[in-house]
């Protein structure tokens, strides 16, 4: 169902909300992922105005990967009974009216734009309170009774990202060595609460008292609640901050809010743990939405992009694992100018004539998604500048690298980690792998080296 015909189909899905003089106006679709779209709309009648949201599969796109509609909307509501902050519900649709599973909930206002919220002094006084209000909400959320929403189910998280490194078929031994610890210190198994599988900045709606609401809850599951607490804690979702908590809070602060709204105390190595994980899967999923773009499924400069950030997880999951030393210094070789047949501009200067036109004319003239998919060229394109200005010398190491290691590609360290035939050379593994993370985080993001 286009856009055009989805207006009629909303405002007669809903008439049993509003009686026929009741309008639908301003139907806007404000993002859209790999697998969902979210439109906004407004109902306009007399005595009546109602800020609504959609988010529906997207047509013919497939299921989608998360909770079935149904269960989600179930599960939103169940939250809101139990004290967490959410958008109210207010129908949902198994996709006979709206063309594919859909639900709609109430508008709030806010602000969801992580940086925004971490760095604008508008959002300071909101900023001082979110680890503890996230920290509260987490507990609301974990002490529902699953039965509360039928349809949840468990799935152990290091398989499933393990399955998703080894159905991509792209070797990365900075993910073996993750894998390897993971697997060899798992924390003792608790009773399993219903967890949302995906609490971040970004999923939570801000407004200047602090948290409105927590949103996008298709990930949700069964299973232990401290993996919300380790996900919140992956540097990713700190965009730049120092606190490691979202970038509100410490790690401490956020564990001892935690214990004091759920009364569970928070065993920190369990929490590490998590927080590896977390890191994996975050790696694994930015493989996996590439993938989208690679395979023709869904074609994106933003998800084309997203692969080269996989590199930073690599970083981060290394720097995260007991008793790893990673290489210090960011200095990049210097390439080594080569004889050319071509004309100036060379590759490199036409690279920057086109990334300082988007940056720039492109930008400037275009608003919304546009703008953001335009900025993300203009990353993309960096990356490919600094990869010309630093090839081959950064490949030629990283063979170098493997040879030492006895190996002739990643793939063949990848299983050499993975069976332990290196086990006894670990140390200067974990060295080796984490010069190469960083000569590739050279050519994707210089800065992350600075975290």
């Amino acid at each position: 169902m286009a856009g055009e015909e989805l207006g009629p189909a909303l405002l007669a899905w809903l008439r049993g909300l509003v009686d026929d003089a009741t309008r639908l106006t301003d139907l806007r679709r404000l993002s859209g992922g790999a697998s969902r779209e979210t439109w906004s709309f407004d109902l306009e009648g007399p005595g009546v105005h109602r800020e609504l949201i959609l988010q529906r599969l997207r047509p013919g796109g497939g299921g989608g990967s998360g909770l079935p509609v149904s269960t989600e909307a179930a599960l939103v509501r169940a939250a809101g009974q139990h004290g967490v902050p959410v958008a109210p519900v207010v129908a949902d649709d198994d996709g006979t009216v709206l063309g594919s599973p859909g639900m709609v909930t109430e508008r709030l206002a806010g602000e969801t734009i992580a940086r925004r919220l971490l760095r604008d002094d508008e959002w300071a006084r909101a900023r001082s309170r979110l680890g503890v209000q996230v920290a509260s909400a987490a507990a609301a959320l974990h002490a529902i009774p699953p039965a509360a929403v039928p349809g949840l189910v468990g799935v152990d998280q290091l398989d499933q990202c393990c399955a998703i490194v080894d159905g991509l078929g792209q070797p990365h031994p900075a993910f073996e060595l993750g894998m390897r610890w993971l697997a060899a210190n798992r924390p003792e198994p608790v009773v399993p609460t219903i967890v949302h599988g995906d609490l971040r900045m970004g999923n939570l709606l801000v407004d200047h008292g602090g948290l409105r609401a927590v949103l996008d809850w298709e990930l949700a599951h069964l299973g232990d609640p401290l993996e919300d607490l380790g996900w919140f804690c992956v540097r990713a979702w700190r965009f730049g901050s120092d606190l490691e908590a979202g970038g509100v809070a410490s790690r401490g602060e956020l564990v001892a809010a935690y214990a004091d709204a759920s009364g569970r105390a928070v065993d920190p190595e369990a929490l590490r743990w998590w927080e590896v994980l977390g890191t994996l899967k975050w790696g694994a999923i930015c493989m996996l939405q590439a993938w989208g773009h690679l395979s023709g499924a869904s074609r994106s400069v933003e998800l084309a992009t997203i692969g080269r950030r996989v590199c930073e997880n690599e970083w981060d999951l290394l720097a995260l694992l007991p008793g790893a030393t990673l290489p210090s210094g960011t200095a990049p070789p210097t390439p080594t100018p080569g004889v050319t047949l071509h004309d100036r501009p060379s590759v490199a200067e036409l690279v920057e004539a086109v990334r300082e036109w988007i940056d720039g004319d492109v930008r400037a003239g275009t608003d919304g998604r546009l703008a953001f998919h335009a900025r993300v060229a203009v990353n993309a394109l960096r990356m490919v500048e600094r990869e010309l200005a630093l090839e081959p010398g950064l490949s030629a190491a990283h063979a170098d690298r493997l040879a030492r290691l006895g190996c002739t590609d990643d793939a063949q360290l990848a299983e050499q980690i993975r069976s332990g035939a290196l086990d006894d050379r670990i140390d200067e593994v974990r060295a080796l792998v984490g010069a190469s993370v960083r000569d590739k985080l050279l050519v994707a993001n210089p800065a992350w080296l600075d975290g």
